[in-house]
């Protein structure tokens, strides 16, 4: 189960992520992140109350990152030291903008 909030304020848009981003649950995040993502130069997701990540959660944040290196930024923010240790042992703390 995954939680997806959303909000917008200007060009910044942020996703609040609750829950599980896993197989069954990473296509709906991508399909919000293609229909909101035009237009947008600062894309934060705020993973505080996120309580797991899977592979397929990680390569909707990558698919992201790459659309933003484009046209302009994306952070990371409020990952739990679980979610943290994830993305230290996959490299993508390299990749990904953490804070």
């Amino acid at each position: 189960m995954l939680n997806i909030n959303k909000e917008k304020n200007g060009n910044e848009l942020t996703f609040i992520l609750e829950g599980r981003l896993d197989t069954t649950t990473a296509p709906t995040l991508e399909g919000e992140l293609k229909g909101e993502v035009d237009g947008i130069t600062s894309l934060i997701f705020n993973l505080k109350d996120l309580e797991y990540i899977s592979s397929a959660g990680l390569r909707v944040l990558l698919s992201a990152q790459k659309v933003m290196n484009k046209q302009g930024s994306m952070v990371i923010r409020g990952a739990n030291d679980d979610i943290m240790e994830i993305f230290e042992v996959t490299g993508f703390s390299d990749i990904l903008t953490i804070e």
